[in-house]
C-alpha cells in the first residue's frame, strides 16, 4: 500500500488520477486524499487539499470529521491559522481527543493564550460525572503550549499548577499528534486499504484535472 509504505507523492497521483477518470470519491476517499496531503505537508498539497474541498462542498457532499481534522492540521502545519480556525468551526460534533487537541494548537498558533488557559483550566479542574470522559490532551501538544506561555510569567505559574491537575486525573497522553490523526482502530478496515484496489490505470501519471493544479 503506497500510503503505508510512505510513498505518498505516488499515493496522491494515483488519487488524483481517479478524479480524472471521475473516480466519484467516497467519504472514506476524501479521509485518504486529505490524509495524504498531511503527509506531505507543502504549499502546493495544502492546496490540492483546499481545492479537493471546495469542490465536495460545492456538490453538497458531506466531508467527514476525520476528513476535516486532516485538513486542519495540515492547515496548522503551514502556518494557515485563519483557514484552519474556518474548517474546524465547520466540524459538527468536536467532542474527541483530536478535535480537542487541534483546538489547543489553533489557541496556541493564535496567540489567544488567556482563552488557551481557560479551556485547560475548564478540562482540568470541571465537576464532570464518573459516567461523562474527560478530555484528554497529547504531551507533545501541552509542550507547545507552555512554550508558547513561558514568557508570561502568570500565565505559565497557571499552566503548570493545570498541567500538573491533567496529570493526577490521567487526562495526558503520550501519543502525538500525528499518532492521534492516523489512528485506525484494529476492528475497522482501514480505508488506508483503498489504494490497493486496481481502479485506475497504472501507466505514466498525466496530471488532467488542471483545477487541483490551478494557481
Amino acid at each position: 500500500m503506497l500510503f503505508i509504505k510512505g510513498k505518498y507523492s505516488s499515493a496522491l497521483e494515483v488519487l488524483i488520477e481517479m478524479k480524472n477518470q471521475d473516480v466519484k470519491f467516497n467519504k472514506d476517499t476524501y479521509v485518504l486524499a486529505f490524509a495524504i496531503c498531511y503527509k506531505l505537508n507543502s504549499p502546493e498539497s495544502l492546496k490540492i487539499c483546499s481545492t479537493l474541498r471546495e469542490e465536495a462542498l460545492i456538490k453538497g457532499e458531506v466531508l467527514s470529521r476525520r476528513a476535516s481534522c486532516f485538513a486542519v492540521a495540515l492547515a496548522l502545519n503551514q502556518n494557515q491559522v485563519a483557514k484552519a480556525i474556518s474548517i474546524f468551526s465547520q466540524i459538527m460534533k468536536q467532542e474527541n481527543i483530536v478535535c480537542t487537541n487541534l483546538n489547543i494548537l489553533i489557541h496556541i498558533q493564535a496567540n489567544m493564550l488567556k482563552t488557551l488557559i481557560k479551556i485547560l483550566k475548564d478540562a482540568a479542574e470541571g465537576n464532570l460525572s464518573k459516567f461523562v470522559r474527560r478530555q484528554e490532551f497529547s504531551e507533545e501538544v501541552l509542550a507547545k503550549a507552555r512554550k508558547k506561555v513561558k514568557d508570561v510569567p502568570a500565565l505559565l505559574a497557571r499552566f503548570d499548577e493545570i498541567y500538573g491537575k491533567l496529570h493526577i486525573n490521567g487526562q495526558v497522553t503520550t501519543y502525538t499528534m500525528d499518532t492521534l490523526l492516523c489512528y485506525t482502530p484494529g476492528d475497522r478496515k482501514s480505508h488506508m486499504m483503498l489504494l490497493n484496489r486496481r481502479t485506475v490505470s497504472h501507466r505514466t501519471f498525466q496530471p488532467l484535472n488542471q483545477s487541483l493544479w490551478a494557481e
